[in-house]
């Protein structure tokens, strides 16, 4: 017996995006405003990426480099990272975070599930574990077409090059 896959419904997607917009701006919201959530962001991307100089953490968390100066700079002030020269670049630095913030990483991730756990206290527990296994089918959805919309372009460029090069001659 064969089962024909119908495609969701333009309102059904429009419904999940704003939904999932709505979501967004939440966290990024949250992120941006609560020291906590800011200062848990920060310490995760360090401590993700050991020795990390402040221009990265600027393009990872797609910040202004000044706000990441002052961030940076407050954590050293509390002991929860290093921030040393950069042995190759001497202008740069490079930071790492301390045993105590990776304590303080710990501390604010147990807060924030917590918090995540008082708003679904009066869900089923499958319902939790549906949508984090949708949240996750969609985050898989989203980065095979990510790569084969980069694939796509990076072929038509060498394609389009190549007949240039040729028109050249």
């Amino acid at each position: 017996m064969y089962t024909i896959q119908v495609p969701p419904s333009k309102k059904d997607v429009q419904s999940m995006v704003a939904a999932l917009f709505t979501m967004n701006a939440g966290l990024e919201r949250a992120r941006r405003q609560r020291k906590g959530a800011s200062t848990l962001s920060l310490l995760q991307v360090i401590a993700d990426h050991p020795g990390i100089r402040p221009s990265e953490i600027t393009d990872l968390q797609q910040v202004h480099p000044s706000l990441v100066t002052r961030q940076v700079r407050e954590l050293e002030d509390a002991g929860y990272v290093t921030v040393n020269p950069d042995p190759a670049d001497r202008r740069s630095r490079r930071v790492t975070l301390t045993p105590r913030g990776s304590d303080e990483q710990h501390r604010l991730v147990e807060f924030g599930l917590k918090r995540f756990a008082l708003f679904v206290q009066d869900w089923d527990p499958d319902q939790v574990r549906t949508l984090a296994l949708l949240l996750w089918k969609l985050q898989g959805s989203m980065a095979t077409v990510s790569d084969g919309e980069q694939r796509r372009s990076t072929g038509l460029r060498w394609v389009h090059s190549e007949s240039n090069l040729a028109e050249e001659e």
